[in-house]
Order: C-alpha cells, then structure tokens, then sequence
C-alpha cells in the first residue's frame, strides 16, 4: 500500500474520533499494539536525540524496503511513532525521503501536542528520514 493511502486512511480513522481525548486513548491503544522492539535496539545508539521522553528507533533494510521498529517510555509517544512506524515502515528509501507527511496536521496532531511532544515528533520524523537517506547512500553507492 503506497504511503498516501496509508496517510488517508489513518486521517479516515481519525475522523471519526471528533473529541481529543479520544483521540489520546486511540493514539495510546495504537501505542499498546506496537510490537516489541528487540531489547538489544534500547541503547543509547538507537535513541532518538530531541525527545523529552526516551525514544529508541532501529530501521533495516529488507530487500528494497526498511522495517522500522520503536518503543517508547511515554504511551502518547508510543502510540505517535507507531503512526509513522504504519505510515513508513515497508517502503524504499527514495519513497520515504520524497513523501510530505501530511496526515499529522490533518489529523489536528501537531496542534494538539505540547510544545515539547511537538519537537519530539519532529526529531522521530528526523530520524527516520536520516536511516532512509543512509540506506539509500549504500544503495547507491552499490554497498
């Protein structure tokens, strides 16, 4: 599925949801589904630089796609970057640094964070991008 419809499909989801604070308790359910990252990815290596709580992000190449995994201490935070882990995850490097991620301002995300949830967001979209243009330097480069 190409990364728009996924994007549209979660701001379908979230239109149903009209109050906010069913929109968190979504977002933390999200959150409480993601699978377990691989203990041996929680080091300080993998951790994402900017977030007010503790973010670890791992990213693999699987054939031509990365497979993010995450987790999270915080559950909003948690439940955040499984969105983009649903939104991402199983497509090529060049697809991943060439879309516009516009399903979190559609979906009223990065205007209902703190200020300090937002940069976070920021810095796990950041990071994201940063593994996609690494794997997709050693493409290139024939690595």
């Amino acid at each position: 599925m190409s990364i728009n419809k996924t994007q549209d499909e979660i701001i379908d989801e979230f239109s149903d949801i009209e109050d906010w604070m069913d929109r968190y308790a979504y977002i933390i359910d999200l959150g409480n589904a993601l699978p377990p990252i691989d203990e041996t990815y929680k080091t300080p290596a993998h951790l994402i630089e900017g977030c007010q709580s503790r973010v670890w992000l791992n990213a693999e190449m699987d054939g031509d796609t990365i497979t993010y995994t995450a987790d999270s201490d915080a559950i909003i935070v948690k439940g955040i970057i499984s969105l983009l882990i649903k939104v991402l995850s199983g497509h090529t490097p060049d697809e991943i640094l060439n879309t516009e991620l516009y399903f979190i301002d559609r979906i009223g995300l990065s205007e209902h964070l703190s200020p300090t949830r937002s940069n976070g967001l920021v810095a796990m979209v950041k990071q994201m991008r940063m593994y996609a243009l690494a794997f997709k330097t050693r493409q290139d480069a024939g690595l």
